[in-house]
């Protein structure tokens, strides 16, 4: 059983009751994405890690907020792409909303071809994931596309 102020794990509670691990995204992912962007023999030191995993965090907060205010203006409970999309315009960030639009069209269009395969018997089930060799790199090569067209990991030369 929890002590009181601590939760199962027997962690004291961070930030209003929500642990770490539930509040950012694993410090692996962040630390591969910031390797892209570094060169080979680049290093990053482990606070810069740390607060970018913390900017994410506060990022899709801000985000996720905003496409939840959204929602309940039009008494919807889902969020989906297109709030996602509103609310980054509606925030500042126009410049990326036309480029995650495209991303995200082809997503569901990579998504819809494989449901389809995947409701006539020709793929498996469980391939379906994000470790299956299809899905997989059709959804790299469209993060690495869409980082490209962005700027994102090419040096800039002025």
């Amino acid at each position: 059983m929890a002590d009181a102020g601590h939760d199962e794990s027997g962690s004291p509670p961070r930030s209003g009751g929500v642990r770490e691990q539930d509040r950012f995204l694993p410090i692996a992912n962040i630390s591969r994405i910031m390797k892209k962007a570094v060169p080979a023999n680049g290093k990053i030191a482990k606070d810069a890690k740390e607060t970018l995993q913390e900017c994410v965090s506060e990022f899709i907060s801000f985000v996720t907020s905003e496409a939840s205010d959204k929602c309940q203006k039009e008494k919807r409970k889902t969020i989906n792409g297109e709030d996602l999309l509103f609310a980054m315009g509606t925030l500042g960030f126009e410049e990326y909303v036309d480029p995650l639009k495209i991303y995200l069209h082809k997503y569901r269009e990579g998504d819809s071809k494989l449901s389809s395969k995947a409701g006539d018997g020709s793929v498996k089930k469980d391939t379906i994931g994000p470790h299956s060799g299809a899905s997989s790199s059709s959804a790299q090569g469209m993060v690495g596309a869409y980082t490209q067209g962005m700027g994102y990991m090419q040096p800039q030369v002025t």
